[in-house]
């Protein structure tokens, strides 16, 4: 699957000014649509990976696959965005949290990370798209969606289906698509919950049919954990 590589822009129209000035205009009254805090990972040369916005006391963490976020590259985040249009903004990425054991050999079993995104217009980006909590029983087994930008398309794939244990410290879903572009895709159980999110094993699979991603238990926690202690 992908996902160190930067995907070239299918089209020329993607680096456009209307594709790089976002839509920010909110309905401050109107609840946001559940899908409103997954979105694209942008880099220089367009989108190459998916992350979402997890609940945080500060209102402003995401999460996605750490290898997503290992080159220390400038990278923006676009909630909801589809077709050219980032309806709630792009968010710059601030802080990146990766445990040590990925930082130092690249452990697949350590495949996550997150990240701080600064605030847009005196607002926090947990307050503009809504969040979901991060689950962290590592357990596998419980249906899920799965919600991810492939880099070659302008629209989020999803499926749902239940995914099962993988050598013990991961999980595996059969989804179709899911290419060059979606690590980092959460997968969030009927509760709203964030229960697995893609990457690990290949970075997220040698077929764009299967996905993996680490089992969110107690590492997973630690890592939350330091990503939301106060500096």
């Amino acid at each position: 699957m992908a996902q160190r590589l930067r995907a070239v822009l299918v089209a020329s129209a993607l680096m456009s000014c209307a594709v790089l000035q976002d839509a920010y205009a909110l309905d401050a009254t109107a609840p946001p649509p559940a899908s409103a805090g997954v979105g694209p990972l942008f880099g220089d040369d367009g989108h190459f990976c998916t992350a979402s916005v997890v609940h945080s006391p500060d209102r402003s963490l995401i999460v996605t696959a750490a290898h997503c976020l290992a080159d220390g590259d400038e990278v923006s985040f676009a909630p909801g965005y589809r077709d050219g249009r980032a309806p709630y903004g792009f968010w710059e990425v601030e802080r990146v949290f990766a445990d040590a054991a990925w930082r130092d050999g690249e452990d697949e079993d350590h495949d996550l990370a997150f990240a701080t995104v600064r605030p847009r217009d005196g607002r926090r980006i947990e307050d503009v798209t809504g969040a979901g909590p991060l689950a962290t029983d590592g357990r596998a087994g419980r249906e899920v969606t799965v919600t991810g930008y492939p880099s070659a398309e302008e629209a989020p794939r999803v499926c749902t289906a239940t995914p099962t244990a993988f050598h013990g410290t991961q999980q595996r879903i059969a989804c179709p698509g899911f290419s060059t572009g979606t690590s980092g895709s959460p997968w969030v159980d009927a509760g709203g919950r964030i229960t697995g999110v893609l990457g690990g094993y290949q970075e997220g699979g040698d077929s764009p049919d299967v996905s993996y991603s680490v089992l969110l238990d107690g590492r997973a926690a630690a890592l939350y954990r330091e990503a939301t202690r106060t500096p």
